[in-house]
This record gives structure tokens, sequence and C-alpha cells, in this order.
């Protein structure tokens, strides 16, 4: 303990610089206050995050943006939305980014960070859509490139994979305002072969798109790699989707758009084409198609097991996976709104190349979906106007099981928000792009209540909560039969002139099989963090705390603190953290900045010491550098990982660099 002692005392005297405050509270800072530790571990939030720093770069026009626009950033309600929507409509075209205060649903922390990802323009620029030669002399291109440079050996890179231990990929994009965006994102894992094997074409991922808008009734229309969401993701929903308390915030909306899959993930996504018409003031239609490869796990008999969604290619097993299987999607959604009403249908067929035949043996895994051909149908509604919010979906698959969704949202009172959810997925009911609420992290066997609130009772202070119970018909993994889990969750935000105050308290109770598996044992998961904030100009400290206790005896915490300054050109930045905790059930989360379209949010468990240090650099106008060093050391153990990811060693040490380039 001395020397982690003598170790956090350095750590701390040298925090006084960091990764750039850009004032106010950064939409990265309110991403990662919305995250809970379950949430870490899915794909949605990293596909969240590219989305964002997309919108950053390339931001809305309020006076122009439709509600599907708005609706993608998370920290809106579908109130909200309706609010700015119906502002526009009473009193014509915004001026300026402060009328946005006349707009009542809106606080002056969701104002501030609308700033990020919208702009004021009084009037088009072109009233059609521009010409091929206006918008290849007045469009923006945009070249990144990024690597990792890990200074530590993994056993897999002397024996076992098959590329050598760099992580890198690029990026490119070429876009004109909000009419057309194209581009082209090529990724490399570490240890994947580049330009060899499997990968003649070099990079083991490619993601592809050209998107366009405004085209006569062609509202929205991608060809290439492509997501959809539909409804309230009982059916379609390969976009996002970010926890409970994400939902609180954005009290149930939901959604139907289709924009360009530009990041890289090799899940999740759609490969052809997708199109949104303008059929009628009221009525939209979007349909598409696609041909995906995948990759599986098969059986003996050639059928596939299990799809796998972790995109590695690295070893001669999983590069076996690569591709051995495709799928074909055909899907539509139509939609009807007026006055504050609305209604849709989506219907969605799959067939895979393979028939999926999971081992259904497994008790868990009886109702697992089966088959070469899937469809789901489903029916969306709703009510909303500037004080209530009432959606829902309702589906079934091909064998005729049932899911629905629903949720009413009210604006009580100018500083009082709730909602409340209910939701039941049967068993049998089965879809491979849903993606929606849950509590068990399928849209499957489930029946659930769900009951949240804001409150703001002034400028300086926020206090949230919601209580999450769920059924479980079905036996579930590691629930050897019928259960449930209760999810509860308090948070509060402090702000006074320079400093901000969070703190949250998460309880969190699950049934699961005893030692003998002759009963079931309830288990309950304490996580709380406190956080304090100084932020002057340029300037900013952030102290935190987050600790975990469960009933099983796991416990464990981190003391960590990030400072941060921004001097002309120059972003830099330093942070630390110690952690002590007594195995991986007591990992604990804490955000950290990095380079753009790298989301970090890393899982400590053990006894160690996080180090990382940020610089950015505004070389010209149109080239910024910036690189990450990350240092972590574990005082509990030799080596870090196991099996081809061990390291043999108690640290290890990445470089991440990033170069990018706009003409």
């Amino acid at each position: 303990m001395t020397i982690m002692r003598a170790c956090l005392t350095i750590v701390l005297c040298m925090v006084s610089l960091t990764v750039a405050a850009q004032g106010g509270r950064p939409w990265e800072q309110l991403l990662a206050e919305t995250l809970t530790a379950e949430d870490m571990e899915t794909e949605e939030w990293e596909d969240t995050y590219d989305l964002l720093c997309a919108l950053e770069e390339e931001p809305l026009n309020l006076n122009a943006a439709t509600r599907e626009e708005l609706e993608l950033l998370p920290f809106l309600s579908a109130l909200q939305v309706e609010g700015v929507m119906e502002y526009r409509y009473r009193y014509g075209a915004l001026k300026s980014m402060n009328e946005l205060r006349m707009v009542k649903a809106l606080s002056h922390t969701q104002i501030e960070l609308l700033r990020y990802f919208v702009y004021i323009e009084e009037e088009r620029s072109e009233e059609h859509f521009p010409r091929l030669d206006t918008m290849l002399r007045y469009g923006s291109h945009e070249v990144m490139a990024n690597a990792r440079v890990p200074f530590y050996k993994r056993k897999g890179d002397d024996n076992g994979y098959a590329g050598y231990p760099l992580r890198h990929w690029l990026r490119y994009q070429f876009s004109y305002k909000d009419y057309v965006k194209a581009g082209i994102v090529g990724s490399q894992d570490a240890g994947e072969p580049f330009f060899a094997g499997k990968n003649p074409a070099g990079y083991d991922f490619y993601a592809y798109y050209l998107q366009v808008k405004r085209l006569g009734p062609v509202e929205n229309a991608v060809a290439g790699m492509y997501k959809v969401s539909a409804g309230m993701g009982l059916v379609l929903n390969n976009s996002f989707g970010m926890g409970k308390l994400a939902t609180l915030q954005q009290l149930g909306r939901n959604t139907n758009t289709i924009r360009p899959h530009s990041s890289r993930s090799q899940t999740g996504y759609f490969r052809g084409a997708a199109v949104t018409l303008r059929l009628s003031k009221p009525w939209r239609l979007t349909t598409f198609v696609s041909h995906r490869p995948l990759d599986a796990t098969l059986n003996d008999d050639g059928t596939i097991r299990t799809i796998v969604t972790d995109g590695y290619h690295r070893t001669p097993a999983e590069l076996d996976k690569k591709h051995n299987s495709h799928a074909i999607d055909a899907g539509t959604h139509i939609a009807w709104r007026q006055r504050g009403f609305h209604a849709g249908a989506t219907a969605v067929y799959t067939h895979l190349s393979r028939s999926l035949q999971p081992q259904t043996s497994t008790l868990y895994r009886r109702h697992y979906p089966q088959g070469n051909d899937f469809v789901n149908v489903s029916a969306d509604y709703g009510y909303l106007n500037h004080w209530v919010n009432i959606s829902g979906e309702t589906a079934v698959n091909r064998q005729g099981a049932l899911a629905t969704i629903n949720s009413v949202s009210i604006q009580a009172t100018g500083t009082l928000s709730i909602m409340a959810m209910q939701r039941f997925y049967s068993y049998r009911y089965t879809s491979l792009y849903a993606r929606s609420m849950s509590e068990g992290g399928r849209v499957q066997n489930e029946s659930a209540a769900y009951l949240g609130a804001t409150w703001q009772p002034s400028p300086r202070l926020k206090l949230q909560a919601y209580s999450d119970y769920a059924y479980f018909a079905w036996p579930r993994y590691q629930v050897s039969q019928s259960s449930w889990a209760w999810d509860n969750l308090m948070a509060l935000t402090y702000n006074l002139k320079h400093w901000t105050l969070t703190g949250r308290y998460r309880l969190h109770l699950k049934q699961r099989d005893d030692d003998v598996k002759q009963a079931l044992v309830t288990n309950a998961e304490h996580r709380g963090r406190l956080a304090l904030t100084w932020q002057c100009g340029n300037v900013a400290n952030t102290l935190q705390t987050d600790g975990v206790y469960t009933s099983d005896a796991h416990h464990g915490y981190m003391v960590s603190d990030v400072a941060t300054l921004q001097w002309r050109r120059l972003k830099t930045g330093v942070g630390a953290g110690l952690f002590d905790t007594d195995g991986y059930d007591a990992r604990l989360y804490v955000y950290e900045r990095s380079p753009r379209y790298n989301f970090s949010f890393p899982a400590f468990y053990g006894q160690g010491l996080r180090l990382h240090l940020m610089a950015q650099g505004v070389v010209s106008r149109r080239l910024t550098i910036t690189g990450k060093m990350g240092f972590t050391h574990y005082f509990d153990r030799a080596t870090i990982g196991s099996g081809l990811q061990e390291i043999n060693s108690a640290s290890q040490t990445d470089l991440d660099l990033q170069l990018r380039y706009k003409l």
C-alpha cells in the first residue's frame, strides 16, 4: 500500500494539464454521465458516439432539420423535439441560437449542447437540389488516419496471430451541406492480416456509403452500408438504443430513420440500398434491400450454431468463420403523422444462406431463433403534444408470438417530467434485428414495468430516478427457472458558478441459481459515483470516486482525477486513477476522453494504477494532430490477460495517434 500511496501522490501532483476543455459541459461528458455499468458491454454506445462525432462535423441546419434528424440527438426527448418543431411552425425560421430560450421544454444545458450539433441559417443557399459541379466545387473533404501502437507483446503476436500487433484505420468523407455525403472507412484490428491471406484488398473491414437528401420526393437515400430504425425497435433497430437512464432522458420516443454506417463496427448494418420517400405531407415510405456477409460458428452438418459479432479475424479459427454465411434482407416501413397523432407499420424478411440451428438442448437457448427464413411485422402508434407523449409498438414473428412495448411521458410541470413504460416480450418471440428497452439484453422472454422521473426545480439542480422491475417466464443464462430482476437508480447534478457536483447510486437486484442449482438466490449489486468538477475558462479539473459492493461479498473502489487546459492551438491533458477491486464481478468503468471517433470507457478490476496523457495540436486550419498515451500497472498480478491475449508483464502501455486533414 505504501507504493500505491506514493504513486497516487506523484500522479495527483502531475495533474495540471489535460485534454481540451471546450467550455460549458462538453457533449462527450454528457454522454459519459448517461452511461451505466451494464450498458458498457453493448456496442450501441460506440455507435452513438460515432454518430455524434459526425453530427459535430456536419451540424444540422435547425431551420431545415426534420423531426427524425433532431431525434438522433440522444439528449433531446420527443417532447423537446416537438417544442422546437412547434416553435418553428408558429414563429417561422429562427434568427439565432438564443431564440431557443423561448422553447420552454429546453433547459439551459440542452441549449448549450445543441450548439455543438446545429446551426442557424435563415435562408437555404439553394432552393433546389444543387448541381453536381456546385457540389464538387464547394464540398468539403476530410481524411483521418488513426493508429494504436502497443508497447508490449501479446502471446499471440509471436505464435498465433496472422498479422502484426498494430491496430489502425483510415477514414475519408466528402460532404456538401446536408444534401450529399459519401465516404469509406477501412479498419484493421491488431493481429489481423493486412494485404495478405483473406484480406488481399488491404484492410480487414471496409464500410462505404453514399447518402443523398432532399432530392425531390426522395427525403433520404443511402447506398452501400447503412442502418435502419423503425418504431420502438421491436422489429428493426440497428441504429442505437442506450439503456435505461438514456431512455428516461429521451422520454420513450421512437425513431424512423436511415443513415450511413460510417463506423468500424462489423455488425448491426445492412449492405445495399435504402430510401425514404415523401408520399404526401403526412405520409412517408421507407424501404430497403440488403445482401451482406456474416461470420458464424458452424455445426458439424454445416448449419449455423451462432452468428459471431466480435469482428476479430486474427487466428486461423477466426479467419475460417469470416464471411462463411450470408443474409438477404428486405423490409419496409410506412408512417403517417398529422395533428400530433402518428402511426406506422413495419415488415422485415430475412433469408440466411445456412440454416440457423443453435444448441437448443441447453434450456435457456430453447427458443432462440432457428431456420433459414424469418418474418416480423409490427404496428407502431402514438400521440404527441407539448406536454404528453404516448408511444407504443406491437409486433409478431412468423410463429405468431407477440411482443409489445408502450410508454406514456408527461411534462407534469415546468420542472417535473414523468415517464411510465410497460413491455411484454414472449419467450417465443424472436427477431434478428430487434433492439429495444430490456433488462435481459434481448427482445425476448420479459415482462416489465418502468417508472422514471426528472425534477429540475432550478437551473442549478437536477434530480433523476427510475425503477424497473422485470419478470422472466423462461429460464435464462445461469438461471434454470422463472426469475425476476429489479433495477433502481438515482442521479443528482448541482451547479454553482464554477463548480459542478454529480452523484449517482444504483441498486440492482437479480435472481440466479445457487451453487447446486436447486434454488434461486437474490444478488444485490450496489454501485455509486460522486464527482466534483471545477471549471474556469479553459481550465478544469474533475475528481471522481466510484464504488461497488455486492451481496455475495464482491467490492471495490476507484479514485480518479482529470484536469483540463487549453492554450491557443494546443490542448493537452493528463488523468490518473487508482483502483482496488476483488475481481471481475466488481469491475468499474471510468470514461476517458480520446481522439475523435475513439470511444473509451475501459473497465478496471484487481489492484492497479491508470495514467493517460493526451495532446492535440491544431497545426493549421486544415491539419490537426492528436496523441494519447495510456498506461496501466497492476499490483496484484505478474501477467495481464489470458490465452493469446496474455501479456507477460504487470504493465501495459498504448499510444493512440490521429492525423486529421480537412480540405
